[in-house]
């Protein structure tokens, strides 16, 4: 291995700190631990981006990373592992540049590497740790650490910086699923390691004040993390699946090129939604509403054990638990859709990285094929298209059960005002969803598409059991 990357990389972000960078880069280099160096600077106008650079050039373990401006404590991080990772680093070690985290630590965080897959530097394991701190700066750290503890469940110092990633054991892609550009970034990477499984150490340190300067934290800073915290806490409670890391889905296929439309740009931003109260309605209404009635639908036409095609599963939300009843396999056109799918619903037989007007023979007729406010997005020819499909995967006995948003549903007159309110009142120019083409507009418009396509309509359902939102379509096979 080469010895660089077998020296952890001691990360540090920087924002005006540059009467800091030289004294906390020499302390490092003194320890008896061989380390690297990477400063993260945000284009810092008070010159700490070139003192970095001045130190970087005449030492090759130092290096300096610059980026446009001030874009967020947690999105240096992110950066400066991001940086670790791409160079092959296993061990990577971040801190602070204003003296508070002392480089003398290092060497007790070091000793639990090969064990631990996270070190966490601890301020609360001993009495004398926060000692020169004013009072206020105590009780808003003291309370902080409470707040995490009650909300989120995490034993350990949650909102310190001074952390040691094992690099080797923890997937890059694990970060993507922590959203926040600032403080909030350690509670909520910290929290999803946790609920990965990772192993996670507290060492205790002592935290002077600041060697030189003044905290940055605003109070629009701590406000936003507070904020952060309930949401994170509120989703935990209604998709803690959310939280959980799944290796993407690769496709498989020579032709997966032809398979990228809007549909993975749409999902791809699901992955990274920041959105907090829609988020968390949204959530709320998956679990407690639609999720129940499918289970009804799913329960009252399919025997246990039976096989099922979700074709159109994006990411699988309100199929959590359907695996365990039945044999599932997902079908979407997008490969972002179907890496939410797995995340969502480990439990899966197969995915499937096709079109539905293009579904591949399936090793097994299945018993029902279901999906989820899918068919409202295509022209009635193209629906035609799919339910034909449809047909030809299906068992002789087997049935098609489809949610469907009908013309006068709650949820699409709600979207429609949510709508008009965002773009044409504040001229927002957003996008909830792709375009909804094709509602139901009756019981009889239903049983006129499914005819066409060879089926006889054995149930429609518009009604309380989901608060008006889906009409939902039973069928079988003439």
């Amino acid at each position: 291995m080469n010895e660089t990357v077998r020296r952890p990389i001691v990360i540090i972000p920087t924002y005006n700190e540059a009467e800091n960078v030289e004294l906390i880069c020499r302390r490092i280099l003194e320890q008896k631990t061989p380390v690297d160096l990477l400063f993260v600077d945000d284009n810092s106008p008070d010159g700490t981006g070139k003192i970095a650079d001045a130190l970087a050039e005449k030492d090759g373990r130092i290096h300096a990373l610059h980026r446009a401006g001030k874009l967020g404590l947690g999105t240096a991080h992110v950066h400066g592992l991001q940086w670790a990772y791409d160079r092959g680093y296993r061990v990577a070690i971040t801190m602070d540049c204003d003296g508070t985290h002392s480089p003398d630590d290092i060497a007790a965080f070091a000793q639990h590497a090969e064990e631990y897959d996270v070190v966490v530097g601890s301020r609360f394991m001993r009495d004398t740790s926060l000692r020169g701190w004013t009072l206020h700066r105590k009780f808003l750290t003291r309370l902080g650490h409470l707040f995490t503890g009650f909300f989120l469940r995490i034993p350990y110092d949650a909102t310190g910086a001074f952390r040691l990633y094992r690099l080797d054991r923890i997937p890059p892609g694990l970060f993507s699923l922590v959203h926040s550009p600032g403080y909030s970034f350690f509670f909520e990477s910290l929290f999803v390691i946790c609920q990965n499984g990772f192993r996670v150490k507290e060492v205790a340190i002592d935290l002077p004040a600041r060697t030189y300067g003044h905290s940055k934290m605003r109070f629009s800073d701590a406000s936003y993390s507070f904020m952060l915290l309930v949401h994170t806490w509120l989703k935990m409670l209604l998709h803690e699946e959310s939280f959980t890391y799944a290796p993407p889905y690769i496709p498989s296929d020579v032709d997966a090129e032809k398979f990228k439309t809007e549909w993975d740009g749409y999902w791809s931003a699901k992955s990274d939604a920041k959105g907090l109260v829609y988020d968390l309605i949204a959530a709320f209404y998956r679990k407690f509403i639609i999720k129940r009635t499918l289970n009804h639908f799913l329960g009252k036409h399919c025997a246990p054990g039976a096989l099922l095609l979700h074709a159109g599963c994006g990411s699988g939300q309100v199929d959590t638990g359907v695996a365990t009843a039945y044999r599932v396999d997902a079908l979407d056109i997008s490969a972002a859709a179907l890496s939410l799918y797995a995340k969502h619903n480990p439990n899966h037989r197969k995915l499937v990285h096709a079109s539905l007007f293009e579904m591949p023979p399936a090793d097994q007729a299945y018993d029902c094929i279901y999906n989820l406010g899918v068919m409202e997005h295509f022209a009635e020819e193209e629906i035609g298209r799919i339910l034909r499909q449809f047909h030809g995967q299906l068992k002789a006995d087997g049935r098609l059960v489809l949610f469907w948003p009908p013309s006068k549903g709650l949820t699409v007159l709600f979207l429609g005002m949510v709508h008009f309110i965002l773009n044409r009142l504040l001229k927002k120019g957003v996008k909830l969803h792709p375009d909804e083409i094709s509602k139901l507009r009756s019981k009889r418009h239903a049983r006129e598409l499914l005819e066409k396509a060879g089926f006889a309509l054995v149930e429609y359902s518009f009604g309380p059991r989901d608060f008006f939102t889906y009409a939902i379509v039973v069928a079988k096979k003439k």
